[in-house]
């Protein structure tokens, strides 16, 4: 059992929720009570944590990446989605290995973790690898492996999502699989019926990209008279779980079909800012009750998995665009990050710190200048603070990094092993 005492605690189940100085017991996986003051019976615990000047809350959902895409970290820089995919992004896909790709999603892990990600959402290639990183740094993650209809690996694509789904309820059920459709311009509809068929059979969701920019709006709808969101309702894609990433470019049906349909949507307002994808209509998603999660993307397009800072994006980006401070508040962005993703990754013991929950949670370090003083609590998580505030942080009862030291990764040595295997396949 692990007590954490004389911290604060914002525990995302109500904005009005939030105690000043408190504790946080921990049996097992589980969180077993959350209570003001002093702890009750200390001495029963194997290990207690003192957090004086530090905030629990729960561990950050980082709801859509691309974790190997570290490898790629500032390659193709500041150019247009389709020109970076095309002739940056895909040409550099083409030449990865299974170990290049796990050792990719071993650095994204690592910063995720360093910045208080303690579950993520990836879609990307050899996913085995990285259910293997996961599995052996204790991060929560749900895996997708990518599926493109058009690539000469859309059939074989459909053998090893399959194949990953033995990973499905690994790691002590921190490991979940979802199926990986990139998106409607790449995978047809044929395609994703049967992509439909299979999710259906294993019984789990699917993670797609859905309309991402003006582009594909236009093109979607050109040829099939539809909009992206309106094509997935026809062909029957959300009468399942369906996690979708981005949707940037939604009129208001869609909006209406995204929240009768219950479909997560991932926001990840940093990557389409630099990829000047446009800002999605997320005020008006949320008053929709639209359920709206937040995500980095990966580390090619943003170019960090800094969740803490993509809260504070997210919160600015739509102040500017709606020329309303008030479009997302900041205790908005922070459901985003944590409860909201969870529930869109198809967690539902996850994501708020309550008893009986999993215990996923992260201590943040308030004694900084830039987060002094404590007037508000929430405001100062959105606005003022960053990922290398993060002091702690527990997924399943287990520490991962404690005094910002992490205790399952050698970063060191992932870093070392990075830069030899980038220098290694940019000359393949």
């Amino acid at each position: 059992m692990i007590l954490i005492k004389n911290c604060a605690v914002l525990p995302m189940t109500s904005p009005d929720d939030y105690i000043d100085k408190g504790y946080i017991a921990v049996k097992g996986s589980r969180i077993e009570a959350v209570g003001a003051g002093q702890p009750p019976d200390e001495e029963h615990f194997s290990e207690v944590i003192d957090g004086t000047g530090m905030v629990a809350l729960p561990g950050l959902v980082n709801a859509h990446t691309h974790a190997a895409m570290t490898l790629m970290r500032g390659y193709g820089d500041d150019l247009p989605l389709m020109e970076w995919l095309q002739e940056k992004i895909w040409p550099i896909e083409d030449k990865l290995t299974p170990e290049d790709c796990y050792w990719g999603a071993l650095l994204g892990i690592t910063e995720m973790i360093k910045s208080g990600t303690t579950c993520f959402a990836d879609m990307y290639f050899y996913m085995e690898e990285v259910a293997r990183a996961v599995e052996e740094t204790g991060i929560r993650a749900s895996l997708s492996q990518g599926m493109v209809a058009l690539a000469p690996t859309g059939e074989a694509a459909f053998q090893k999502s399959r194949e990953l789904f033995k990973w499905h309820g690994r790691g002590d059920g921190r490991i979940t699989v979802m199926l990986g459709p990139h998106a409607p311009y790449t995978c047809t509809p044929d395609y994703l019926k049967r992509v439909m068929s299979m999710a259906d059979e294993l019984g789990i969701g699917i993670h797609i990209h859905l309309a991402e920019t003006m582009t594909e709006y236009n093109d979607i709808k050109a040829q099939y008279g539809k909009t992206p969101i309106a094509l997935m309702e026809e062909i029957g894609l959300f009468e399942r779980p369906v996690l979708a990433a981005h949707c940037v470019v939604l009129d208001d049906e869609d909006i209406e079909i995204l929240a009768r349909r219950k479909v997560g949507v991932a926001h990840n307002p940093e990557s389409n800012m630099k990829l000047a994808s446009g800002a999605a209509r997320v005020p008006d998603m949320l008053a929709a009750g639209v359920l709206v999660a937040l995500g980095t993307d990966g580390a090619s397009s943003n170019n960090n998995l800094d969740m803490i800072q993509e809260i504070r994006s997210c919160c600015f980006m739509h102040k500017l665009v709606r020329l309303d401070p008030r479009a997302v508040t900041a205790y908005q962005a922070l459901e985003m990050a944590t409860v909201n993703g969870a529930r869109a990754l198809g967690l539902e013991d996850v994501g708020v710190l309550y008893p009986g929950m999993k215990a996923d949670l992260i201590l943040v370090d308030f004694r900084k200048p830039h987060l002094c003083p404590r007037n508000d609590v929430a405001a100062h998580l959105a606005y003022s603070a960053a990922g290398a505030d993060v002091d702690t942080v527990m997924v399943d009862g287990r520490i991962l990094m404690r005094g910002r030291q992490l205790k399952t990764i050698d970063e060191e040595m992932v870093m070392r092993q990075v830069e030899d295997t980038v220098a290694g396949f940019f000359t393949r």
